[in-house]
């Protein structure tokens, strides 16, 4: 005659401790590639803006007969930024700062001098055009 023991369902203590290391070294090389990650997006999103930014001020500088030297205002370079009739620049800011409005983090700068970003960080964040 057997005796039948009743298996217990459930996970021991090492199997829980196991899959708690796992957990910890997925983090451990997630959250450093994500911080990353995020910073070199809002990077790329400065340098972005500031391409537009000077593609506008050229191109206001073309239409209005203006030489280099001659320092255009944010309202004059607004129509040519290329946001479309149905947009507006309120999303052409730098990410890095608040209040977030249209044109806020950057220098705009005379024609022939690019525009640059008041966040600029050679390390944190090197937008620069």
């Amino acid at each position: 005659m057997k005796i039948e023991v009743p298996l217990k369902a459930g996970f021991t203590l090492v199997e829980i401790m196991n899959l708690v290391t796992i957990i910890c070294l997925l983090a451990t090389i997630a959250i450093p590639n994500y911080v990353h990650t995020r910073s070199n997006s809002q990077t790329n999103a400065c340098i972005n803006n500031l391409r537009q930014i000077d593609a506008a001020k050229q191109q206001w500088a073309l239409e209005q007969g203006k030489t280099s030297g001659d320092t255009p205002t944010t309202d004059s370079i607004m129509p040519y930024v290329g946001r479309g009739s149905a947009g507006g620049v309120g999303s052409l800011f730098c990410p890095l700062i608040s209040p977030r409005v249209g044109f806020a983090g950057y220098t705009i700068n005379a024609v022939g001098i690019p525009p640059t970003c008041n966040q600029y960080d050679p390390t944190g964040h090197p937008a620069i055009f």
